[in-house]
């Protein structure tokens, strides 16, 4: 288990977090094999062994979508020790995971979302030009919070309008930047250098200058979401992302372009976004259909 996890750390480039998730679940399945099976090493679990903790999980009442989640870390798991020769089979083949109803995201409406944006008083101060900022960046480049807390101040090049994003797996891309968001980034990197001195570094700071953390986002976004919505899945730093990507496609972006803005690895991911422009489709419709 702990070559698997250094696998993860070292060359598949996870981050920390999505370690420890991996662990965690490792570790729970490694404690049910030996209480139920008596059983101490996970590279010798049968088909039948995986599929009573699979039932067992789904038998707790768990969230499908968290037991898929652990399916897949077994998945992950087995596929490495056959790799590296430890298995001779790989016991997840005929393992099936529990189906999910679909969600679909939830976004903040584009009124809402632009009306506190443009009327919102954030004030010259450094805590309000950074606020601005987070809130500006993530409905303005649809980047993941990861992302964004990620970003130095050299990943942004306001002569080009873009700034380098690193996502998923340590994948990079570039996004453009709006002439908005610009001048937002320019009024925060002005105040950020008046008040620490800073030039290079993390492009987000706490008000003690520290490097920003996810905490942080979650309740700045929260605290300023929640004047507009009552929703708290709304209210979430995802939610501006959603948002980012369902108002590009409402006014005609083509799905592959919101794909590459967003950084997905596939149009699967990126196509749960056509079924909340069905308004748009339905204007479309009656404008250009003969018998509408």
């Amino acid at each position: 288990m702990e070559a698997f996890l250094d696998f993860l750390r070292f060359e598949r480039r996870y981050s920390a977090h999505t370690v420890t998730s991996y662990q965690t679940d490792l570790g729970q399945f490694a404690a049910f094999l030996k209480s139920a099976y008596d059983l101490a090493d996970t590279a010798q679990a049968t088909h039948p062994l995986i599929r009573g903790w699979v039932v067992e999980l789904m038998q707790q009442d768990l969230d499908p979508r968290t037991v898929n989640r652990k399916v897949a870390c077994l998945r992950s798991y087995y596929k490495f020790l056959l790799r590296a020769g430890i298995i001779e089979a790989n016991p997840m083949l005929r393992i099936k995971a529990p189906k999910m109803a679909k969600k679909l995201p939830e976004f903040v409406p584009e009124e809402a979302l632009n009306g506190l944006l443009n009327t919102f008083e954030f004030g010259d101060e450094f805590a309000g030009q950074r606020d601005q900022l987070v809130l500006e960046m993530l409905y303005g480049t649809g980047i993941r919070l990861s992302e964004l807390i990620g970003i130095h101040a050299d990943d942004i090049s306001l002569g080009a309008s873009t700034v380098r994003v690193t996502g998923k797996g340590n994948k990079q891309r570039l996004v453009p930047l709006n002439p908005s968001l610009k001048l937002v980034i320019e009024r925060y990197q002005t105040r950020r250098a008046h008040e620490f001195g800073a030039v290079g570094g993390p492009l987000l700071l706490t008000d003690k200058g520290e490097p920003m953390y996810e905490k942080f986002v979650y309740r700045t976004v929260k605290r300023y979401l929640s004047q507009i919505t009552t929703s708290g899945a709304q209210q979430h730093p995802h939610a501006l992302r959603h948002a980012f990507a369902t108002h590009l496609l409402g006014k005609g972006a083509d799905l592959n372009s919101i794909k590459e803005l967003l950084g997905h690895a596939s149009l699967a991911a990126t196509q749960v976004y056509t079924h909340l422009s069905v308004d748009r489709l339905k204007s479309v419709f009656e404008q250009a259909h003969p018998r509408a």
